[in-house]
């Protein structure tokens, strides 16, 4: 039987927002999630990047947020997943994703097993829009 882990070993989330060529591109920046929302946005990769074999932005969250942004991502996506920020990347990415859309492939051999989880990062704290 598997150990149960204690959900304050999530430190924070991530969202990436995958995109495919210009028109996704278009829809992704149309997202608008920092004014929408108070997160950190990544930079955008129009190349591969890591473990991710398509193009894609990251927007880290608090987990205080998880239940207001996550179900506005469900109905806004376009293509991305969420996973949990631990000590563990590789099963973050492998084991316990959380995937809004499709899936896509996520190459775990560049992952570690354990690493320091990311910390909270700064997020946006004067977001324009309404939820």
């Amino acid at each position: 039987m598997n150990e149960v882990g204690p959900l304050a070993e999530i430190a924070s989330y991530h969202a990436h927002i995958y995109y495919d060529g210009e028109a996704q591109r278009q829809h992704a920046e149309r997202l608008r999630i920092a004014e929408r929302f108070r997160v950190r946005l990544g930079n955008w990769r129009d190349e591969p990047v890591g473990p991710h074999e398509q193009a894609m932005y990251q927007v880290s969250f608090a987990t205080g947020i998880f239940a207001t942004l996550v179900p506005w991502l469900m109905l806004n996506h376009g293509g991305l997943s969420i996973h949990p920020n631990t000590t563990n990347p590789k099963r973050d990415h492998l084991i316990d994703p959380i995937w809004i859309g499709r899936a896509l492939a996520v190459h775990g051999e560049v992952l570690g097993e354990e690493d320091e989880a990311e910390e909270a990062l700064e997020v946006n704290t004067e977001p324009t829009l309404g939820m």
